[in-house]
């Protein structure tokens, strides 16, 4: 099975249109969590996502964010999944689920293989194993024990179009992340996201 391609941070039409050409799997949108320059609001997501190509789904991600506002990104169609990037726990998680039913993703700071193992008993559909809250670091991906890991994975951290094939080839997860990694002065790079895709493609 072929790695699937997520490119997280879009915030402007012509980055829709940049992936649009590139044909991603997911794409990412960064709501409620104003710390970045990429975060966007509900009308925003949902007018992008209008022009968004229906072959590649949307992800909506935040980070400890009111569990109602956040499942309304869900329910209004602007998120086909919903990504949770803070100190979401179970309890979190079973509110989320009983107010939207669209997948979610947790992400995981990995610092030791016990925070996987911690992880992967909540009640999510994905993983996504991370350096920390889009730090664009990589990490130590021999923590990653591809055999004790029961959920599929996306790998992010510090992944570019010049490494992202590589990575992919060694740890074998299911799909890969990138955000800063396809931008030149905090915004997206049309040639790096085709590059970028073209890249995890040929895994």
């Amino acid at each position: 099975m072929s790695v699937k391609i997520k490119l997280c941070g879009m915030f402007r039409e012509q980055d829709i249109d940049y992936v649009n050409e590139a044909m991603p799997d997911y794409i990412g949108f960064i709501v409620m969590f104003p710390k970045s320059h990429r975060n966007i609001d509900l009308e925003t997501a949902l007018r992008l996502k209008k022009r968004l190509s229906p072959n590649i789904k949307s992800v909506c991600v935040s980070v400890n964010a009111p569990v109602s506002e956040f499942a309304e990104y869900a329910n209004s169609k602007a998120a086909d999944l919903l990504q949770l990037h803070g100190n979401e726990n179970a309890e979190y998680i079973a509110e989320l689920r009983r107010l939207t039913n669209v997948p979610l993703i947790k992400a995981v700071k990995v610092t030791e293989f016990s925070d996987i193992e911690k992880a992967q008993k909540l009640d999510v559909d994905f993983l996504l194993l991370d350096s920390g809250t889009g730090s664009g670091k990589t990490f130590d991906h021999s923590l990653i024990n591809r055999e004790k890991i029961t959920k599929p994975f996306f790998l992010a951290g510090g992944l570019t179009p010049e490494n992202v094939r590589q990575a992919a080839v060694d740890v074998n997860p299911f799909g890969v992340d990138m955000s800063s990694g396809i931008e030149t002065d905090k915004v997206k790079s049309r040639e790096k996201i085709l590059a970028a895709v073209k890249a995890a493609r040929s895994v």
